[in-house]
């Protein structure tokens, strides 16, 4: 009672702190989001939006229409043509396509909507009317479009990226984070920490793949795209605007692996979108949630995949299993595809995922193992069955599973036995459900609330004009310095050199030994004639 009472006293000082701080220090912020996906621009909005509730001035570039209600930013909507359509999603879904050829199709589009975002009116007239000062800060919303970086050359000033989960290489490499691949599984790999010697072999792989062909193709085109935005003859090299990158705020925390060493300019604000106190639900879904006698499955796989981008087996496959449960089902499905109508089956286009999510009544969480969904369960302590499509999911559940907060389906392999038998396998068998919840109080605590770290270390930034003292000096090496190239060539030129040198005074020396004994054995014989 002690601790908790310190904890809430020490909460609120730290708040009342910030809060007269920013009265005196209010800055300049522009955030830029040039990404084609909802859930992306969610993560990055929540950064924004905890900026401006601090005082903070803060615009928004980002290419959808504000996500966010009541939000205290400058919103610029940037309106370029949707590159993730339907007919993508679709194909994303029920293709089946691995982890590797999903994530490269996204990140055809993600440089797509980076480089027209860059060269839309509304971005010629926002840098025609703004020049270098204007801004104490940009924050940039990362998904593998480091060329977007090069917007700050206008603007001279500090970096900080904001990412939708944990840090991966590029990153790591901005601000010199070690690359642990001996006990740090790649994001895609979808293993778990601890590895065994299998695991350890593939996810060598899976690193030597990634680092050795698809990252030099990556590198390779935002040069590209660098090069074309930002000319060699007017802007610094790409790799100089890198090392003004002061943070990156990655959306995870450590209690959900994997565990590994950290720089001090990456900082971790998992669970940034969870509302600290949940918003009070409308009236229509309250009664739904209170009213539900036993108990309510949350049905949602989240801002990019709708009802109507499955195929109609699978959608009638859930629609079959759902329909026969005693349960009330709420299902973020969309406007249109519906699989049947049941009495305990209430579609919707849109529900306030936390804020249901928060409701003591709701048993179960369906979803597409999205990591802002997973974080929302896992805080508020909701078993879950996944069925990932894409992207980071697979590896999401696979992380639920280990830890035993849910079970995962594979969407193209499934039937309605298995869905029925895994539903009623979690609903039923209460380890799940106490899994999560310890581990939502673990999650929970934490010396400072996402918001508060966001605050605090952007402060931070501001303050000490970039806190570019907090850099790991492997920002400013190379990669043959970072790896002691140069130093192990000195050593191996200095013991050959040396080795050499012994080799060569040794045959010195025997061969005058040599001669001196010839020459002695020359004089005997003369004497002895």
């Amino acid at each position: 009672m002690g601790i908790h009472f310190l904890n809430t006293i020490t909460g609120i000082l730290f708040m009342l702190l910030c809060c007269f701080s920013h009265l005196t220090q209010a800055a300049n912020i522009l955030a830029f989001f040039p990404i084609p996906t909802k859930s992306h621009v969610l993560i990055h909005g929540e950064v924004a939006h905890t900026l401006a509730e601090a005082g903070h001035r803060v615009t928004v570039l980002a290419t959808i229409p504000n996500p966010l209600k009541n939000t205290k930013y400058n919103y610029i909507y940037i309106d370029i043509p949707a590159l993730y359509d339907e007919n993508m999603a679709s194909s994303m879904v029920n293709d089946g396509e691995s982890a590797y050829k999903g994530f490269l199709k996204i990140i055809g589009n993600s440089w797509k909507t980076t480089n027209e975002t860059l060269n839309h009116p509304t971005m010629k007239r926002f840098l025609d009317t703004h020049k270098a000062g204007d801004f104490d800060l940009m924050i940039f919303g990362y998904f593998v479009n480091e060329f977007g970086l090069g917007l700050v050359n206008h603007f001279r000033c500090p970096i900080v990226i904001s990412f939708m989960v944990r840090s991966v290489y590029a990153l790591d490499r901005m601000v010199g984070n070690p690359l642990e691949m001996s006990y740090v599984p790649t994001l895609f790999s979808a293993i778990q920490q601890p590895m065994d010697f299998k695991q350890r072999v593939v996810n060598f792989l899976a690193n030597v793949f990634e680092l050795n062909l698809l990252r030099p193709w990556f590198d390779a085109k935002i040069q590209e795209f660098y090069d074309y935005n930002f000319p060699a003859d007017r802007y610094p090299p790409l790799e100089e605007v890198y090392k003004n990158v002061s943070l990156i705020l990655t959306n995870h925390h450590f209690s959900q692996g994997p565990i590994r060493p950290n720089v001090p300019a990456l900082i971790e604000i998992g669970g940034i979108q969870i509302k600290e106190q949940p918003d009070p639900l409308p009236a229509e879904l309250a009664k739904i949630l209170d009213n539900a006698k036993e108990g309510v499955i949350y049905f949602s796989f989240g801002s990019n995949v709708q009802g109507s981008h499955l195929s109609k087996e699978k959608a009638k496959i859930m629609f079959d299993v759902l329909s026969k449960l005693p349960h009330t089902v709420l299902m973020k499905w969309g406007d249109s595809h519906f699989p049947g109508q049941a009495p305990n089956i209430i579609y919707k286009s849109w529900l306030p995922q936390d804020d249901i999510l928060a409701h003591p009544n709701v048993k179960l969480f369906i979803t597409h193992g999205g990591q802002g969904s997973v974080v929302e369960s896992q805080y508020h302590g909701v078993p879950m069955v996944g069925i990932p499509f894409f992207g980071d999911q697979p590896a999401n559940m696979a992380a639920v599973e280990k830890a035993g907060f849910g079970l995962a389906l594979q969407y193209t392999q499934l039937t309605e036995v298995d869905f029925r038998n895994t539903i009623l396998e979690v609903l039923n068998n209460p380890q799940y459900r106490e899994n999560v919840q310890r581990f939502s109080k673990l999650y929970r605590d934490r010396p400072m609330t996402p918001r508060q770290m966001v605050r605090f270390w952007v402060d931070y930034v501001i303050r000490h004009k970039g806190a570019y003292h907090m850099q790991s000096p492997a920002v400013h090496m190379t990669w043959w310095q970072l790896h002691s190239l140069d130093v192990i060539a000195f050593l191996m030129a200095v013991t050959f050199g040396v080795f050499g040198l012994l080799v060569g005074l040794c045959r010195c020396l025997c061969c005058r030994g040599g001669k001196k004994a010839t020459a002695k054995t020359v004089n005997k014989s003369k004497k002895n004639k």
